[in-house]
């Protein structure tokens, strides 16, 4: 009996000692960007090994979420795949409090298609190509060459960076109606699981989802997506990637984002297919 008293002893103090520290950690929270969160996820996890006055964690949801998110206070950054709109900034900033944007890596977005339509030889596309697609003007892969089959478009849910930034690019603003969307997906994970459950879609995605070659990427205008095109603005679609806050970024967001913008984090990034500033 004494021992198990004993035992139970040692275990409360353990759990208070593990509360007290806890209790101690400042909470740091990011919401926002499905692109940037891999990224972000993989930093927090370092960040909270190698300190503990603070905790990071790391939400989705998109940047016009994560923007919201910082702005009514439930967020301590924002991850964000496209620059911050007049629109948000019209409607939350007051007084001293404005934005402070980060830029913190490089992206592409990338356009990607089922193996069939892939191996028909459908491996590139011109931009007027694509918006003709997303437009709803062309409908059938076997204008490009490729199947006789009708083309299942794959867009992106209002709020995302990814898709402002391809509606912005490809479409001419980001406002522009995509008439020939047969899905709009969630996220970029979303796309590449209903590209893999089709045989004639085509969808578009982060750099970082497509380095693990399961995915069929085109080349648009001839071109890539690299590293070095994605950096020289070869790429059509090439764009930076960021953090947001809201006025100056509370202690321990200054510290996490430090850490991204450190050696140490943009070698992070770079080992996990983030493409470092």
């Amino acid at each position: 009996m004494a021992a198990k008293s004993k035992l139970l002893a040692l275990l409360l103090v353990a759990f208070f000692v593990a509360a007290s520290v806890h209790a101690r950690e400042q909470r740091v929270t990011v919401s926002g960007s499905s692109t940037v969160m891999p990224l972000a996820e993989l930093e927090a996890e370092e960040f909270n090994m190698l300190q503990d006055r603070y905790h990071v964690s790391v939400t989705s949801g998109g940047t016009g979420v994560g923007i919201v998110d910082v702005a009514e206070g439930r967020s301590s950054i924002a991850m964000a795949s496209r620059e911050i709109q007049l629109v948000e900034k019209q409607r939350f900033e007051t007084g001293n409090k404005r934005f402070e944007e980060i830029a913190v890596g490089y992206d592409a977005i990338c356009l990607v298609v089922s193996p069939e339509v892939y191996n028909s030889g459908v491996t590139s596309l011109t931009k007027d190509d694509v918006k003709q697609i997303y437009r709803g003007d062309i409908t059938n892969w076997k204008d490009f060459g490729g199947p006789d089959s009708e083309i299942f478009a794959i867009g992106r849910k209002a709020g995302s960076g990814t898709r402002d930034t391809f509606n912005e690019i490809i479409m001419g603003c980001k406002e522009a109606e995509t008439p020939g969307v047969s899905m709009e997906a969630s996220d970029s994970s979303e796309v590449k699981t209903a590209i893999r459950g089709s045989d004639n879609a085509i969808g578009y995605v982060g750099y970082s989802y497509v380095l693990r070659g399961d995915t069929k990427v085109i080349s648009i205008d001839g071109v890539q997506p690299t590293i070095e095109s994605i950096r020289s603005g070869a790429y059509t679609l090439a764009r930076e990637l960021y953090f947001y806050t809201l006025g100056e970024p509370s202690p321990g967001a200054k510290a996490f984002i430090d850490y991204v913008l450190s050696p140490d984090g943009q070698k992070i990034a770079m080992e996990n297919g983030f493409i470092p500033m």
